[in-house]
């Protein structure tokens, strides 16, 4: 059953249950709890009428023409083609994530294309701490790989056609966020190139093969906003200037656009710029209701040309499958936050 936003009139209600997309995005299983996980497609998302699932792969599969770069205990074809099958009879569009660019290390850890690939670091120089701590000297969040690379995209290709495949997908989407290092001083080829240019030429490089494919790039939206000029800072936009290359890449591009502490109305930033965009909520429901509302308030009120550029809502997980499932199923109690948690969030949304 679907909650009833305050205000709004059931003859509304119905107009966000037909978002054009309704989407779900977690990290993908482990292999042991795949089962539960098809479960809850079956009994939740789809009875929801969630129309889309995102999953966060990474390294949790094992890749066939790069085996170095599966994780230690990894998702087989078997175990996917559980998900997508059951995502198939739900009417479910699955989307693979690998995160691409940024996001190549978390906290100490480096992660598998770079710890088996470090040729491709674009910052060698700054090594992991024995203890992590934000803020540091190194400005050190998540390593990235460099785009410029000769190696870099014969790998990331193999990947991302592999992991489209087995999901018999017509989309990827690259992750992209939260790129802190970009065209550092030090790297060989990077080095006093124009940031902005440097994420638009990543971009459109995996658009352009994607779409040889007849598939469709998604990315998060966050490197694409003047963080200054909006306040909106450096996490949930841009401080290094890579906000620019919003006008260098191809409007094709699937924007989702998260916040999760203020309904912040940077979908019209997108949809104006003539791009398709998704909000993102994550785990307060009330900031969640709002964007939910502002989206169909987007679409109500468009013209007929930017109408379709307002695609709906992705709630998002920021956690492990096993932790939200046991949240959701109540096999763990909720934080002392007030109810703010994703599978409160994702309720209240659905």
């Amino acid at each position: 059953m679907l909650l009833l936003l305050p205000g709004v009139l059931p003859a509304q209600q119905k107009e966000i249950v037909t978002f054009p997309l309704r989407g779900f995005c977690i990290a993908a299983p482990r292999p042991a709890d795949v089962d539960q996980f098809v479960k809850f497609i079956t009994e939740e998302l789809v009875p929801r009428k969630v129309n889309t699932l995102i999953l966060r792969i990474d390294w949790n599969y094992q890749f066939v023409h790069h085996p170095e770069l599966r994780d230690s205990v990894a998702l087989s074809k078997e175990d996917v083609k559980k998900m997508v099958w059951a995502c198939q009879r739900g009417g479910i569009r699955a989307i693979p994530q690998i995160n691409l660019l940024g996001h190549q290390s978390w906290a100490g850890t480096v992660h598998n294309l770079l710890r088996v690939y470090p040729q491709l670091d674009e910052t060698p120089h700054v090594k992991m701490p024995a203890k992590y701590a934000w803020p540091n000297a190194d400005g050190l969040y998540c390593k990235s790989y460099c785009p410029l690379h000769p190696e870099v995209h014969p790998i990331v290709f193999s990947l991302v056609d592999e992991i489209c495949d087995v999901f018999e997908s017509d989309a990827f989407h690259a992750g992209m966020d939260e790129v802190f290092y970009i065209g550092d001083d030090k790297c060989p080829r990077c080095g006093g190139r124009d940031k902005a240019e440097l994420f638009a030429g990543e971009v459109r490089v995996l658009r352009d093969y994607l779409a040889q494919r007849n598939r469709k790039l998604w990315i998060w939206g966050d490197r694409l906003i003047d963080g200054k000029t909006t306040g909106l800072g450096m996490w949930e936009a841009s401080l290094n200037n890579t906000h620019r290359a919003i006008d260098l890449i191809p409007k094709d591009v699937m924007i989702c656009d998260w916040h999760y502490e203020r309904p912040d109305k940077t979908p019209v930033y997108f949809a104006m710029k003539g791009f398709k965009v998704a909000t993102c909520p994550w785990r307060n429901p009330s900031v969640a209701l709002s964007q939910v509302e502002d989206m169909r308030t987007f679409r109500r009120d468009a013209t007929p040309e930017m109408k379709e550029n307002f695609q709906g809502i992705i709630q998002t997980v920021w956690s492990d499958t096993r932790s939200f499932l046991d949240g959701y199923y109540g096999k763990k109690k909720d934080p002392a936050d007030k109810g703010n948690t994703p599978w409160n969030c994702f309720r209240t949304i659905y």
